[in-house]
C-alpha cells in the first residue's frame, strides 16, 4: 500500500527536474514511508519527457503521465489527482516555488487528523503586477463565494483520501484545484510559507492565463456576478421609468416641453448600451461554462504513460 502520492504538473522543467526530484528524495527518504511521485507533463515541448524516464529508470516510484497536448494546470492536477493510489495525495507546482522541505509539516498536520492542510503564501517573489493580482483574486472570490474560501491558499497542499476520492468524484470541466478542494470540506487547516522564485527560467503563467484562471474560478464557485446584473438591470429599468414619468408629468401638467438634447441622448444611449453589452458578457460566460460541461468532451487524453501497471 502506498502511503503518499506526490503529483507534480510539469510544463517546460528539463533544467528544473533533477535539481526537484533530488530534493524530494531528499525529504522521502526520511519520512521512511512508502511514496510514489506523479510527474503530468502537460505538453512540454522540451526534454521533460526523456528527463522524467531516466529519473523513474533510477527510482522506479518515480511515474508520469504525459498529455496529447498541454490542457492546462488545473487539468494536469486532475489527471495527476486521478491517478494517484497513496493514502494521502500532496499536490506542488513543479518550478520548485514550492519547497519540498515543507512537505513533512503538511504529513504531520495530517496525522494529527486534517483531512487538507493547505499552504497559505505569505510572501511572493513575483513582480508587483502578479502579486497584486493574487491577492486581489482571492478576496474578490472569498467575498462572492458561496464556498469559504481562504485566503492566498493555492494548490501546494496534502489531502486525505476521503477528500481524494470526493475530488475524483465531480465531474465538472472548468477546475480550480483550490476551490474544489475547498468545496469539498471535511476538517482543514492552513500552514503559512513563503513562496520561492523559480529554480530555472521565467514563469510560465503569463497574466492573460492567470486571469482566465481568476475569471474560471469567479464563475465557476460564486452566481454573484449574474445576480448583480440582475440587480444593476433593474436599477437602470427603475431611473428610466421615473424618467418617463417625469418628462409625462411636464408634457401633461405644465407648460414645460422639455427639449432633449443631443449631449444628453448620447450620454443615456452609451451608457445603457455599455451596460446591456456588460450583462451579455457575464451571461456569456455562465453559457461558456454550460457549453463546456454539455459537451462532454474528456478532460484530458494521455499519449504515454510511466511506471504505471498497463490496464487489465
Amino acid at each position: 500500500m502506498i502511503q503518499y502520492s506526490l503529483v507534480i504538473p510539469i510544463f517546460n522543467e528539463q533544467e528544473t527536474l533533477p535539481e526537484l526530484t533530488q530534493r524530494l528524495e531528499k525529504v522521502l527518504s526520511q519520512l521512511h514511508e512508502s511514496y510514489e511521485i506523479i510527474f503530468v507533463n502537460d505538453g512540454s515541448q522540451d526534454a521533460s519527457m526523456q528527463v522524467i524516464k531516466e529519473l523513474s529508470s533510477k527510482n522506479k516510484c518515480i511515474k508520469a503521465i504525459e498529455f496529447s497536448r498541454n490542457f492546462g494546470l488545473q487539468t494536469a492536477y486532475s489527471a495527476g489527482i486521478e491517478h494517484a493510489a497513496g493514502q494521502a495525495v500532496i499536490a506542488m507546482d513543479g518550478d520548485l516555488q514550492d519547497p519540498p522541505e515543507l512537505i513533512p509539516k503538511l504529513i504531520a498536520k495530517w496525522k494529527e487528523g486534517y483531512d487538507v492542510v493547505y499552504t497559505v503564501k505569505t510572501k511572493r517573489q513575483e513582480n508587483v503586477l502578479k502579486r497584486f493580482a493574487f491577492a486581489s483574486f482571492y478576496r474578490i472570490l472569498r467575498s462572492i463565494s458561496a464556498v469559504e474560501m481562504p485566503l492566498d491558499a493555492g494548490s501546494f497542499s496534502i489531502m486525505s483520501r476521503r477528500v481524494v476520492d470526493a475530488f475524483k468524484s465531480l465531474p465538472e470541466k472548468n477546475r480550480l484545484v483550490s476551490g474544489i478542494r475547498a468545496w469539498i470540506g471535511y476538517k482543514q487547516t492552513g500552514i503559512p510559507f513563503e513562496r520561492d522564485a523559480r529554480f530555472h527560467g521565467e514563469p510560465r503563467q503569463t497574466l492573460w492565463k492567470l486571469m482566465r484562471m481568476a475569471t474560471d474560478g469567479l464563475f465557476s464557485f460564486s452566481t454573484v456576478p449574474i445576480r448583480i446584473a440582475t440587480f444593476l438591470g433593474l436599477m437602470a429599468s427603475g431611473l428610466a421609468l421615473v424618467s418617463i414619468l417625469a418628462v409625462l408629468i411636464l408634457k401633461l401638467f405644465t407648460n414645460l416641453i422639455p427639449v432633449l438634447g443631443w449631449a444628453s441622448l448620447m450620454i443615456a444611449v452609451m451608457f445603457f448600451g455599455g451596460l446591456q453589452l456588460f450583462f451579455i458578457g457575464i451571461l456569456g460566460e455562465y453559457i461558456c461554462l454550460i457549453f463546456d460541461e454539455v459537451k462532454n468532451r474528456p478532460l484530458y487524453l494521455i499519449k504515454e504513460t510511466v511506471g504505471f501497471d498497463p490496464p487489465k
